[in-house]
Formats: C-alpha cells, structure tokens, sequence
C-alpha cells in the first residue's frame, strides 16, 4: 500500500447528524491522494455503518477509543495511526468544498515547513464568515478573524499569520511530532493557538489558505458558550501565554495578561456560565508549576527569533474591548 500525502483526522463524538455531510464532502475532493482517520472517541453509539458504507472510494479506518479522550488526546491518538506526510485535522461538524485538499497540496511545494490556515464559512449562513485563522493579541486573548463578519470582509490574499483554527488545518506530520503534537493537559479549546505557537517557536510558519474553504457549524459536539467550553477556554488561556509567550515579550506583557484576567473574572459576576470561568482560572493556577516547566523546556528550544515573533502578534489596543464586548 503506498502512502498517501494527506491524513484527514475526524474525532466523531456527538456528531452524528453531521457524518453523511462530511463524508460527501470527502469523497467530492478533487485531490483524492488522502485516507480518512475516523476516531470514534467514546462516543455513546459508534459511526453508522450504513453511512459509511456509502462512500466505498473513501480510504476510512476507524479505531477506537472507550472513552472521550478530548480534543487534544484524541487527535493525538488518531495522529499516531495516520501514514500521510501531512495531517488534516477536520472538526465532525466541518465540510470541505471540492478543491480543499487541491488548493492546500498545490501550495505545499513552495512552502515545505509551513502549516496552514482554511477559510471558514459559517455552515448555517454562508453570507457569513466562521473565521479566518487564529489571531493572538499581545494581551493573551484570542479570538478568531472575522468570526460572524460577512465574507465579502475576508483576506483574498495567501498571507502568514499565527495559527490555524483546527477545525481544518493542516500540519506537515513530521513537524506535528518534532513539537510533541497536541499538549494534552489542554484536554480541549485553544489546545490549537497553543501547537501552533509551538510550531512558530520552533521555527515553522503558517499560512492562510482563502482560496481554501471549509463551511463549519461551529461547536457542533459541545455547544456554544457551555459550562464546558468556558472552563477550558479559560483555563487553557492562561496555560497558553504562560508556556509560549518568548523571552522579555512575556514579562513585558505580563502585567496586561493579569489585568484582561481579572477583567475577564469581574465579568464572570454577570455571565451565566461565569461559576465555570471562575473554575477554569483556579485550576489553571493550581497546575501554573507544571506549566512553567513545560515553558522552559519548549523556550530552551527556540529557533524563531522574539522579533518575528512580536509581529506575529495582535497588538491594536481595541481588539481586547472587541473580545471582552463579545
């Protein structure tokens, strides 16, 4: 069996309404060099055989985990089984247009050590966009570009940028495990701004694909703004910073970090979900030990210079209101 150039990596754990949609929408790729990693990740009823069934010209092998092991883990897991040169990890809820892997594999050649960003649509109004890719702000929010902005409002041009949502990005293999893939601490949310900050560090670059799209629901398995998503989001926003921020950049900004913290925890006061918020800022700095360690480690090894990675960041003082305003 030869190998294939892409992996395309699908957890399926509360998302079966969206299966039969997303695995038309691979077998309408007009790039057909990829297999499918389905990981069923200790979902309550497996993938549907019949629906399967119906795609025999798709490469699907399916393993299993018996409980969910997360965003993180499982797309670890699923990586470790995966023969393509690069990783395509695709959310249960994202649907790829027809030239996805087209436009991506046709970019690859003249950029080998970048991972790259899809452009976004919003799954139920296509008038609008889901996102762009990952942006960073120099505070230690993140927030994705152009999220429920019109799509007439997207880049048009290839451009480097930060990160890339995970909904669909893709990563070179070899690169994903060079920076130990996903950190599994971060469990799920924002375990993506984390790889790929990893990866700049390191010294790969990302790129924003526009041309490369994908429509999203968005939160399809675990809701928007649930219990769930506001602890690991915000507990993992702190972990974040704390391990990937470089050099003087970090004690620089430290004092903002602390303050758009505190703001986020006043907030919590008026938020329905805010006894989850408060939960994940606790026990981010219960483990904060174990994070400074994964920081030294993941600095000794930096490649990238502090001054690229500076202008990586966001630094427009008005996006921190956006976000907090959102």
């Amino acid at each position: 069996m030869t190998q294939p150039f892409f992996s395309v990596i699908v957890l399926f754990w509360n998302s079966e309404r969206y299966l039969a949609q997303l695995l038309q929408s691979l077998d309408d790729q007009t790039y057909t060099d990829f297999e499918v990693i389905l990981l069923d990740n200790g979902a309550e009823s497996p993938p549907e055989q019949s629906i399967l069934a119906r795609h025999p010209a798709l490469n699907i092998r399916q393993i299993k985990s018996e409980v969910n092991l997360g965003f993180a883990a499982g797309n670890n897991l699923a990586a470790r089984h995966a023969n393509g040169e690069y990783l395509a990890f695709l959310n249960g809820d994202a649907f790829p247009t027809a030239t996805w892997l087209e436009t991506i594999a046709a970019t690859i050649p003249n950029h080998p050590d970048y991972f790259f960003a899809s452009r976004l649509i919003n799954a139920n109004n296509p008038q609008l966009l889901d996102g762009e890719w990952n942006i960073v702000h120099a505070s230690g929010l993140v927030l994705r570009r152009n999220h429920n902005r019109p799509v007439s409002s997207s880049a048009t041009e290839n451009r480097e940028v930060m990160s890339a949502c995970a909904a669909a990005s893709v990563h070179p293999k070899a690169a994903f495990e060079a920076v130990g893939g996903f950190d599994e601490d971060f469990f799920a949310y924002m375990e993506d701004v984390d790889l790929d900050m990893r990866m700049q560090l390191a010294g790969y670059r990302c790129l924003y694909l526009p041309h490369a799209v994908v429509h999203h629901v968005g939160s399809g398995s675990t809701g928007r703004r649930s219990d769930l998503s506001t602890y690991y989001g915000q507990r993992n926003l702190i972990w974040n910073i704390v391990k990937n921020m470089p050099g003087f950049l970090f004690y620089f900004l430290l004092p903002v970090h602390i303050i758009f913290n505190l703001l986020y925890i006043a907030a919590s006061l008026f938020m329905p979900n805010g006894k989850a918020l408060l939960r994940g800022k606790i026990d981010a700095l219960r483990k904060l030990p174990e994070m400074i360690g994964k920081r030294r480690f993941i600095q000794s090894r930096r490649k990238t210079s502090i001054l690229r990675f500076a202008t990586l960041l966001d630094w427009n003082p008005l996006t921190p209101l956006k976000k907090l305003k959102h």
